[in-house]
Formats: C-alpha cells, sequence, structure tokens
C-alpha cells in the first residue's frame, strides 16, 4: 500500500489526483482466523492495528455491521485529555495521550490531532477546590495541570462571561497543555488503513448474528455471510454490547443511553482551546478546523438505541452554552447528532477476559471513548496476545464490579468531571 508524503501529493495533483489506491482492502471473509474483533468502530480498530503491530498476529478479520467511520466513533465531540484525579485513571489515560502525539506519524496518517489545550472551568468555590485537588493529583503522577486565576482566563478567554451578574461566576480553571482535539473519522480510517496495511482483514456490512461455541467455549460467530472460526473473540462493540453478550446468557453491567453532540455554522476563530464545564450542568466546546463549534453536554435521561436525541437536553445545552458564552447566542446551529453511550455502573471502561472461555471484552466507555482510542487498542491487544491483561487494563477487569473495586471518581464516574 502506498505511502502517504509530500512527495506523493505533489505527484498526484500533478495528474489531477488520479491513481490513489484505497486506504484499506475490502476483504472477504475465510473460513477461520486466529483472531476475531466485532466491531469496526476505534477500539475495535485499533485493537486489530496493534495485534498485528505490537504482537505480529495478523490473520485477524475486524467485522463492522455497517462501514467504517459510520458508528459512534463518528459521533463524538473529539475531545482528547488525561486530566484524571485515581491513579488507575491516571495512568491509563496518559499513556493513550502520549500515543495521541505521535499517532499520526505512527500511521502515516493525518489524524488531525491538534494540542490545542483543554481547560476546565470552576463555576463556584466548591468546584475550584475540587479542580485544584484534582491538578494537584495529576502533578504527583507526572501529569501536567496549571491553574489559572479569572485574570488568566480573561486573556486566554476573552468570550466567556466574566461579569458581576454572570449566571455561573467563574471563579478559575485547570488547564491540561497536550490535552486537544482529533477528528474522529480520520482517526478511524487512519487506524484501518494501518490494519489493512499489516494483513488485518477489514469486512464491511456483516452483521453478527450469534456465536459459535464447542461446549463452553467461543469458537467464532455467525454472521450475516456466513459462518467465521476463530481461536479468540473479541467484543468491541459499544452500545451493543449487552445485547450480543446476551446471546451467550452473558449479562453486563451496562446500559445504552444517548449522547448528543451539535455543530454550528463556521465561523471566524472563536474558541482557541477546549474547554469543559460540569457545575450545575455540564457543558463543554472546541471549534473544528473549518471554523464550525463542536459542543455537547448531558446524557438523554433514557436507555435507547435511536441516535437521536430529545429537546429538552438540546435547551439545557443552549442555556449553558449561552450562560458561559453570550456571544453564541445568535450563532446557528448546523446538525446535530446522538451516539448511543456504553454506560457502565462506575462510569469506567470494561477492557480484559471475559468469564466466557475464547472471549475478550472491550467496552463501557461512557464519556471517555474517543481520548483512549490509541490506549485502549494497546492494552487490549496485548490481551488477547497473551491471554492475560496488561498492567493499565487490569484494573478494568469485568470483576471489579463483583468484588467491589470499582473506578469512581467523585462518585458519578471519571466522565463527567463534575464538581
Amino acid at each position: 500500500m502506498q505511502r502517504y508524503s509530500f512527495f506523493s501529493l505533489a505527484r498526484k495533483a500533478l495528474g489531477g489526483h488520479r491513481g490513489w489506491e484505497p486506504a484499506w482492502r475490502k476483504a472477504t471473509p475465510k473460513k477461520s482466523y486466529d483472531v476475531i474483533i466485532v466491531g469496526g468502530g476505534g477500539h475495535g480498530l485499533s485493537t486489530a492495528y496493534y495485534l498485528a503491530r505490537n504482537h505480529g498476529i495478523t490473520n485477524v478479520a475486524l467485522i463492522e455491521r455497517g462501514w467504517i467511520g459510520g458508528g459512534n466513533v463518528g459521533r463524538n465531540t473529539t475531545i482528547v485529555r488525561s486530566n484524571y484525579l485515581l491513579p488507575d485513571n491516571q495512568h491509563f489515560y496518559e499513556w493513550s495521550l502520549k500515543l495521541w502525539h505521535g499517532l499520526s506519524e505512527e500511521l502515516n496518517y493525518n489524524v488531525m490531532f491538534s494540542a490545542r489545550s483543554s481547560i476546565f472551568l470552576a463555576t463556584s468555590v466548591g468546584g475550584a477546590m475540587a479542580l485544584r485537588r484534582r491538578g494537584n493529583g495529576m502533578r504527583l503522577a507526572g501529569i501536567d495541570a496549571e491553574w489559572l486565576e479569572p485574570d488568566d482566563l480573561r486573556r486566554m478567554a476573552p468570550n466567556l462571561d466574566y461579569s458581576d451578574n454572570a449566571l455561573f461566576p467563574i471563579y478559575g480553571g485547570m488547564r491540561q497543555g497536550r490535552a486537544g482535539t482529533a477528528r474522529h473519522d480520520a482517526v478511524a480510517w487512519g487506524f484501518a488503513r494501518g490494519a489493512s496495511n499489516l494483513g488485518v482483514d477489514i469486512i464491511e456490512d456483516c452483521e453478527v448474528l450469534d456465536f459459535l461455541r464447542d461446549g463452553e467455549r467461543v469458537t467464532g460467530v455467525m454472521t450475516a455471510k456466513g459462518p467465521i472460526s476463530a481461536d479468540r473473540v473479541c467484543l468491541a462493540t459499544a452500545g451493543s454490547s449487552s445485547t450480543l453478550a446476551r446471546k451467550l446468557d452473558l449479562k453486563l453491567p451496562i446500559e445504552s443511553h444517548l449522547l448528543q453532540a451539535f455543530v454550528s455554522e463556521g465561523l471566524k476563530p472563536v474558541v482557541d482551546h477546549v474547554f469543559s464545564w460540569g457545575g450545575s450542568g455540564h457543558f463543554y466546546i472546541s471549534q473544528s478546523d473549518k471554523g464550525g463549534l463542536v459542543f455537547g453536554g448531558d446524557l438523554d435521561g433514557y436507555n435507547s438505541y435511536a441516535q437521536r436525541g430529545n429537546l429538552p437536553v438540546v435547551e439545557d445545552i443552549a442555556t449553558a452554552a449561552i450562560a458561559l458564552m453570550p456571544n453564541l447566542s445568535r450563532t446557528r446551529i448546523l446538525r446535530h447528532w446522538a451516539g448511543v453511550m456504553d454506560m457502565s455502573m462506575d462510569g469506567s471502561p470494561i477492557i480484559g477476559l471475559a468469564p466466557v472461555d475464547g472471549l475478550y471484552l472491550n467496552m463501557g466507555w461512557c464519556y471517555g471513548g474517543f481520548k483512549a482510542i490509541p490506549g485502549s487498542g494497546w492494552v487490549c491487544a496485548h490481551t488477547i496476545a497473551n491471554g492475560a491483561p496488561h498492567e493499565l487494563n487490569r484494573p478494568f477487569a469485568l470483576d471489579r464490579f463483583e468484588h467491589g473495586r470499582i473506578i469512581d471518581e467523585n462518585g458519578v464516574g471519571p466522565i463527567a468531571n463534575r464538581h
């Protein structure tokens, strides 16, 4: 497969950009593989890539019900960070953030990672204390964190409401300078191209209908294109994980909810950083390279697979946006959507071995899924290749719920970052 470079771009430009090879092979499924990964989102793709790249396991089938980039990986707000308080989260997400910084070079594909920094705003005295504590914990773990006073924020972000009658007065913010955003579909395409280039079969439009079993062991999957056998099967199917696991009589501690996101019309530069706020509401915003403001907030409060949200949440998010940045009040929304979130009981993911022989799990990503894609694939590939978890995902085993070793920050999980 051809390598992208400035010179290849120039050559193709002279020829009218004709003759570019497909980014990945459209594979026809074989009868058997060493590993089957169910789910062609970010976590499934990165797992397939690192299986081939780190462990030399290339007889791998990645099976996707729809098309690459058409699921939840293309339905998020693209934020990448590692500003967590609990050690298990700190170590895992920091490793993932380190992988993000070299990912475009690693994949020879521009994932459009932009380390524009992430700033969490404090809109109460209690929120400021909680953010200072979080920042101190991060620095103790060797992760960058900087406390910003309101005057610092005024210079960096003059569009925020600093007035005396602000609905949510700003008491400061905690900044992680190495955080930022990446382009969601570019991440999916880059990992798909990288995995395919290493020999992984990417099989699209192929729904998994059931599992093949030999006694209590999973030996493959039954798909819309016929049976495919494998020594090991990994579920990386986000909100659909519980429905597939139910076919094995495996009840998972996750629920499927909707998370809405929005993109505004294109504007001149308005937001230079990623801003998040979790006080009496929940709101986050950044600006894309095209000029659209990308923002979102809380989950819709019901279980659903519909991939469309409801209007009360739209109103709540718009209210939060205007309260923090009044100059957005006349901005027009270009489009909005909802992704299906597989919410675990403690807000943290499940990565590791299943209580079914031959089955591996990569799910329960809640709000933390996109930022974890490289790190998730790295540790999940290690787990599949070695039959035992990596030290970074050992705490995220499924049996932590049975033994009460939950990983829950502030009682709401490491995802909402409310104070």
